[in-house]
């Protein structure tokens, strides 16, 4: 394995007080790419909630939800809300570039967390806050997670069938695209403090980045007042065919996002025919016919099984296959790009899970499974020149465990 020092992110120290999913989602993200994360966890409340979040575990306080946001971390106990803990903190501080924290937004500068409360410890330092709703305004005290979100943003207006109820994605995407953002904020803000030598803060919210996922058609309406609305089998609101077909044994996905596609796609189905047909001929044309196009496409595709048509349309023509979770993790194209990655833990071994999207030249990246709670808090302490006694006395007053 490549060693830390070549990565691109060496060098930088996050001390993260961080729990659940969109917060430990991105330090992770900078994790894989060779920061140094020091998960912070209380030592009397079981530290982070993810741990016992079910319904698979590896064992007790080491879920599955848990390993899939916090490898390649390193975890201290530490209580926050006691002055020895503080102290600790501060030490921290000092000799990190980031202190990340993904809390209420009321609470940070209730906690001290904020570069007002830090500064003076450490000038460059960057505060980097993910919450809910934002630091500021009328919900700042407000808790919130991603399915609210998504259902304020839009988001359920906008996914499944038309006639179908309200419908969420899948995924929590909203926790994801937060905390992917938030590594974007973290290593912008380190950017800024290694030219100027001043931190600040940096606020990223759920809501926020819901709101602003909205992207095109945020602008659709907001210059012209179109309602974007569901559309049947997930057709894309302008171009077709992008929507969902089926084929003899299930479905599949066909992109003709580009013109040129629409005249590949019917010289490969056999209907050279729909190039010139005056309905089927160009976008405009196929927008207002997208029930012929439905109709003649579903005729065409049910006559082979969903592999024939994307090994005919393969590098022609964009497509792909409807798969379950189960059928995407062992596609032969995931195992080809090696996206499964075994992470060792000290006690159960390898642990699968997806690799890093970023991949990084010459470089394999780290594989270390989620740490155990308080794993590297005696390290670390060290590592801030607290001598054994001192240790032992935090221990004592559960400071730290």
């Amino acid at each position: 394995m490549t060693s830390a020092a070549s990565l691109p992110l060496a060098g930088i120290r996050i001390v993260a007080i961080e729990q659940y999913g969109a917060g430990p989602f991105a330090t992770q993200h900078l994790a894989d790419l060779g920061a140094e994360v020091i998960k912070i966890e209380n030592p009397n409340d079981g530290g982070d909630v993810g741990r016992v979040v079910g319904p698979h575990y590896f064992g007790p306080g080491d879920s599955h939800f848990y390993e899939a946001f916090n490898r390649n971390k390193r975890s201290m106990s530490l209580d926050l809300k006691k002055p020895e803990g503080r102290k600790v903190l501060l030490d921290l501080v000092g000799r990190c570039d980031i202190v990340f924290n993904n809390l209420r937004g009321d609470l940070p500068a209730k906690l001290g967390i904020d570069y007002a409360a830090l500064n003076a410890c450490n000038p460059a330092v960057v505060c980097v806050h993910l919450s809910a709703y934002g630091r500021t305004g009328s919900r700042a005290a407000w808790p919130g997670y991603d399915y609210l979100m998504q259902a304020e943003a839009g988001y359920l207006s906008l996914t499944g069938e038309p006639d179908a109820p309200p419908t969420r994605f899948g995924l929590s995407i909203i926790d994801l695209m937060t905390g992917t953002t938030a590594a974007m904020a973290m290593l912008a803000g380190v950017l800024g403090a290694r030219t100027s030598g001043k931190g600040r803060d940096l606020d990223v919210s759920l809501f926020d980045v819901a709101l602003h996922n909205l992207a095109y058609v945020a602008t659709w309406y907001l210059n012209g007042k179109h309602t974007t609305t569901r559309e049947p089998r997930s057709s894309h609101p302008s171009l077709t065919p992008s929507a969902l077909y089926r084929t003899r044994n299930g479905w599949i996905f066909i992109m003709c996002n580009k013109e040129k596609f629409w005249s590949v796609l019917a010289q490969v189905v056999g209907k050279p025919e729909w190039i010139t047909d005056p309905e089927l001929c160009d976008y405009k044309a196929r927008l207002k016919h997208r029930d012929r196009v439905q109709r003649e496409l579903d005729g065409v595709l049910l006559a082979e099984e969903t592999d024939e048509w994307i090994r005919r349309f393969a590098g022609k023509v964009p497509v792909a296959p409807v798969y379950d979770v189960a059928q995407a993790l062992e596609s032969e194209f995931v195992a080809e790009q090696k996206l499964v990655v075994d992470f060792i833990h000290p006690e159960h071994g390898p642990i699968k899970n997806v690799a890093s999207p970023v991949r990084v030249g010459g470089a394999s990246l780290p594989a270390r499974a989620a740490p155990r709670m308080g794993e590297d808090t005696d390290a670390l302490l060290h590592e801030l020149g607290y001598a054994a006694s001192d240790i032992a006395a935090l221990r004592e007053q559960v400071v730290v465990q």
